[in-house]
């Protein structure tokens, strides 16, 4: 992690060494050559710079090398709108069942009670939709430290049962108040019978209309060559769509420029053929979860 134009940027890779935004798909570079020039005098080695613009920029504005990637983007006017017209039958009735079977959701303010309550969620299970849950086994303090960033932009939805965390949604509204995006929405395994996440994504909704936010966004809807699965499908039954949005690649290095040519931009698992990818996730999954010895959640 670096600083950069007082924006934190995020520098991945070995070889070829990649940069992108901590925020990348929850807000756009605004002056992007401008940002580049900081970013050629910063220090240690980036080759090549990626950044999307975002809702509701989906024509393509600047020159860079552009290749198109995607948001889950539900265009929300008012909550009964969504309820009624947006989703089907299966998410209204799991969010009603969240509401039968004890479970409450409320905004919560950022203090000691959420932090602990999202650690308690975090560490509940070692792996999350057939991967390693990268938040297990972190302590409270570095729990606190990372859900606090962007606080005058966060809004933080707690589902309870009895009282107790069992799931929360962390909302980041961007500067223009266009887009606001699901960062973290994670709810305990043992209460998935309560449907803690459907009653999460409701209330999300709630309030971006309660705020007059046009736009909310949950990642994206499709990952490189990977198959639709059932975290795509809860995206879609909820009423969130697919949205194509220009990305762009910049290189800052001769060795950036040769890796852009190379498709070298890309990860591995992407290139290769879609029932090759599908069966070597399928195994990573069970391998995991035989490791691990749990279970893996999905929505």
């Amino acid at each position: 992690m670096m600083k950069c134009g007082g924006n934190e940027v995020m520098v991945q890779g070995r070889l070829v060494r990649i940069a992108h935004l901590d925020i990348d798909k929850y807000d756009s570079v605004r002056s992007p050559e401008a940002f580049l020039a900081d970013l050629r005098n910063a220090k240690g080695r980036i080759d090549l710079f990626t950044f999307m613009q975002i809702m509701p920029d989906k024509t393509p504005k600047y020159d860079y090398h552009m290749e198109m990637d995607n948001l889950a983007i539900l265009p929300v006017s008012t909550f009964d709108n969504w309820w009624n017209h947006q989703i089907r039958s299966f998410p209204r009735n799991r969010a009603r069942q969240a509401e039968k079977r004890g479970v409450t959701l409320r905004e919560v303010p950022f203090d000691d009670s959420l932090v602990e309550g999202i650690w308690e969620v975090y560490n509940e299970t070692k792996v999350r939709q057939g991967k390693p849950n990268v938040h297990y086994g972190k302590d409270v303090e570095t729990v606190r430290r990372e859900a606090a960033t962007f606080p005058d932009r966060s809004v933080f939805i707690g589902a309870f049962f009895e009282e107790k965390l069992i799931g929360f949604v962390k909302m980041v509204i961007d500067e223009t108040r266009t887009q606001a995006s699901l960062m973290n929405i994670v709810a305990m395994v043992r209460h998935r019978d309560k449907a803690p996440t459907n009653a999460l994504i409701a209330h999300a909704v709630r309030a971006c209309a309660n705020r007059g936010i046009p736009y909310l966004m949950y990642q994206s809807f499709a990952y490189g060559n990977k198959e639709v699965d059932s975290l795509a499908n809860f995206k879609e039954i909820n009423g969130f769509e697919r949205v194509d949005l220009p990305r762009y690649y910049v290189p800052l290095t001769p060795l950036g420029r040769v890796a852009l040519r190379l498709g070298l931009h890309h990860k591995l698992m992407d290139q290769l053929p879609r029932p090759v990818a599908a069966k070597l996730r399928q195994f990573r999954s069970a391998w995991y979860n035989r490791k691990l010895q749990s279970v893996s959640e999905t929505s």
